[in-house]
């Protein structure tokens, strides 16, 4: 597991890579927490694992977590469970939302 700054995220997507990113944070956390383009898939679901692989497509696809800040450890223990699952490409977006949120607000529309 890799952790991701937000220009690094930024950069994956920039680019077109095909990424699952999942907002690892309980449903009604969801929308006040949420990146263009996340699923909402909670850590502490019963079938976490299952429901992250077939979002992604698959065990090898690339996945980014994420949660509410870097102070948040869900994103961590989320990739560490996918990691022991037999994925191969996680990735922890440590800042998560609020770090996302902060770059959002300091860049220029359509930069």
């Amino acid at each position: 597991m890799k952790k991701l700054s937000t220009q690094e995220l930024k950069s994956m997507q920039g680019r077109g890579e095909q990424i699952t990113l999942i907002n690892v944070l309980a449903a009604k956390d969801f929308e006040k927490t949420r990146i263009p383009g996340a699923h909402n898939i909670p850590l502490d679901d019963a079938d976490f694992t299952g429901r992250v692989q077939q979002a992604a497509g698959g065990k090898g696809n690339t996945v980014v977590v994420y949660c509410a800040s870097e102070q948040c450890p869900s994103s961590t223990k989320a990739a560490e469970k996918l990691d022991a699952a037999g994925f191969t490409r996680v990735f922890d977006y440590k800042g998560g939302a609020q770090s996302w949120r902060e770059a959002e607000k300091s860049s220029p529309v359509g930069v």
